[in-house]
């Protein structure tokens, strides 16, 4: 069954119309959409209008993160069991909140409740790489060898890596 949600107003049409298209768990409308005094009310009064709303809303998706640190938003998201759905720490980077919203929208539509109210925060950390030689290690172990050996053995030739392969 398709989720309902609401979303605001920084997630960028282009992208959500495209990425929509690819998934099949959720129902986005943007809450301008839904209706055009929306994006002027206060966050908890949006969750109040979406639960009297007419159509059955499972919950709303914002990057506003200062709704989970607001009295009055968790109260009214507790009593109205809604689903609040967070994309962390993006900023002002669209392109991030949307990728982070379609990475993790089908799974939250599985666990999704009606009688129950869930609070989603999306994350996306940043960290650094991974050294190569690292995995070249755990395949090694993983085939009780020594790296080094593999190492040797796959180590490709200079006069091979010197040569493109789509040359002739």
């Amino acid at each position: 069954m398709r989720q309902l949600f609401a979303l605001d107003h920084n997630f960028p049409d282009p992208i959500v119309e495209v990425l929509a298209d690819f998934q099949a768990d959720a129902e986005l409308v943007r809450i301008d959409q839904i209706d055009v005094r929306m994006p002027d009310l206060d966050d908890w009064q949006l969750l109040l209008a979406l639960h009297h709303h007419s159509r059955p809303w499972d919950g709303l998706i914002t990057t506003d993160s200062s709704m989970l640190n607001q009295g009055p938003e968790l109260a009214t998201l507790l009593q109205t069991k809604l689903t609040l759905v967070v994309a962390m720490e993006s900023g002002h980077n669209p392109v991030k909140a949307s990728g982070l919203l379609f990475a993790y929208l089908g799974g939250i539509c599985k666990r999704t409740r009606t009688d129950q109210a869930q609070a989603w925060t999306l994350n996306a950390v940043s960290r650094p790489h991974h050294d190569p030689w690292d995995f070249l290690k755990r395949f090694a172990e993983h085939n009780n060898r020594a790296a080094e050996d593999l190492w040797r053995e796959h180590k490709l030739p200079p006069d091979v890596l010197a040569r493109d392969p789509l040359e002739s």
